[in-house]
């Protein structure tokens, strides 16, 4: 059966009828775990509720049973419905499977099992129903055991393994056409809690599969979307690593998008608490300056917000942002524009001063911003970013003493003369300019008209 043909609610599952008493003939199921069922299916809410705090470790041992042992799709379902059930009441009951008496029980292995097995409905409840069972586990329940357990069982890093494998694929390929990727987003915005999964999601490149999603929403369905994916970004954001990538992906543009086209607060407010813990990382405050977050921070802030917490974010933002713009020097600004890959002819590019001053931080890192001018000749097809990268190259040559022998020493003399028969006049310019430089040198560099 194809995952997207039929849908059942939990409601509808558990309307069924499952003839337990067959079960008991064959074996599957115990006397005592078919007295326990008796007692508990189809009962009213608050007589299960009963039942669960005075035997709930019973009832948890009977379902996982008939989980591992029992492959009828429909039993499956209606038992991960009944434990849906009972979690979705009340969460903190997931404490109940990590009772002592259960230590020798494989609590995870079934519904790992499940992740890839069977009908959209298993798929999605056993992934909730795991999430919420491993990350209601004791606190000092070991990262890598099974509370003591001799049995070979899954431990919880193969839970948040076999988990953040199953997130990514449906981030990629959802098993549902509709709720594949919204099931996933949820879930992973419970798991990225902790730290371990946070692992496990960046080295699986997991980063890159949020980008897409963080873009403005118009209904109700895809805001809460969003307002999920962005919450994994501001949990990813206390994680260095993760940090990272983000560095290198188009996020910081889209989530700035979002704060400025979204009027949900709650969306707003995690945009905002995610830019306030990058801001001060790597180059994030030099970017959020240049894609005009002070201004927008400040529009934002005249608006009437009723949540305090997002008036003070806002508030510690703003700060941040004026403090980051007092530190910003103008090679800095200079240096985060060219890792960016996109130069333009900002006043700094044509400025003598700027070149004087700041002719000796081209230096630093064996070259690094020289080699990166470089590779953009070799790899920007913005005709702009080649005009003013052949005529920054053209600035060092003549500022730097030893402009043209390093300058030719990494080979970019055979890059620039590719551009001088580029279909754009303002690259050809430029790089005239540059290989002129290069051949006549500094002494008659004067010489030249810029």
């Amino acid at each position: 059966m194809a995952v997207d043909q039929v849908e059942f609610s939990t409601e509808q599952v558990l309307s069924r009828d499952i003839p337990w008493e067959t079960y008991m003939t064959t074996k599957l199921i115990t006397g005592t775990g078919l007295q326990l069922l008796r007692r508990y299916d189809k009962k009213p809410e608050n007589y299960k509720a009963q039942l669960l705090d005075d035997d709930g470790p019973a009832y948890v041992r009977v379902f996982v049973s008939i989980l591992r042992d029992i492959f009828k799709e429909e039993t499956v379902e209606y038992v991960l419905a009944l434990i849906d059930e009972m979690l979705s009441a009340n969460p903190k009951r997931a404490r109940i499977f990590h009772d002592k008496s259960l230590t020798d029980e494989d609590i995870y292995e079934p519904f790992l099992r499940l992740l890839s097995k069977g009908s959209w409905f298993i798929q999605e409840k056993s992934c909730k129903i795991l999430s919420l069972i491993v990350s209601g586990r004791p606190k000092d329940h070991e990262s890598n055991g099974t509370l003591g357990s001799k049995k070979e069982i899954p431990t919880v890093n193969d839970v948040w393994k076999g988990l953040v494998e199953w997130l990514c694929a449906q981030l990629k390929k959802p098993s549902h056409p509709s709720q594949g990727i919204p099931t996933a987003i949820n879930c992973l915005a419970t798991l990225l809690k902790e730290p371990v999964v946070r692992s496990s999601f960046v080295q699986a490149d997991g980063i890159k599969l949020l980008i897409p999603l963080i873009t403005p929403a118009s209904s109700q369905q895809s805001i809460q979307l969003l307002y999920e994916t962005c919450l994994c970004m501001w949990l990813l954001s206390y994680y260095e690593p993760a940090i990272e990538n983000l560095a290198t992906s188009r996020s910081l543009p889209r989530l700035i998008d979002v704060m400025r086209g979204s009027t949900k607060e709650k969306v707003v407010r995690v945009v905002v608490l995610t830019l306030r813990n990058l801001l001060h990382k790597g180059t994030f405050g030099a970017q959020m300056v240049d894609l005009g977050l002070p201004q927008l921070v400040q529009s934002l802030k005249a608006q009437a917000w009723s949540d305090e917490d997002l008036l003070e974010a806002l508030n510690q933002l703003e700060e941040g942002l004026k403090d980051n713009i007092k530190k910003l020097s103008s090679f800095e600004k200079y240096k985060q524009e060219a890792l960016l890959g996109h130069l333009d002819w900002s006043p700094m590019h044509k400025d003598p001063i700027f070149w004087r001053d700041n002719i000796t931080h081209f230096e630093e890192h064996d070259f690094q911003i020289l080699r990166v001018l470089i590779t953009i000749l070799d790899t920007s097809s913005d005709s702009r970013t080649l005009a003013v990268a052949c005529y920054d190259l053209s600035q060092f040559i003549q500022y730097h003493p030893a402009g043209r022998i390093i300058v030719n020493d990494l080979k970019a003399k055979e890059r620039v003369m590719k551009l001088m028969n580029h279909e754009n006049a303002e690259v050809t310019k430029s790089a005239l300019l540059c290989i002129q430089r290069l051949f006549l040198g500094a002494k008659y560099a004067s010489f030249l008209q810029t």
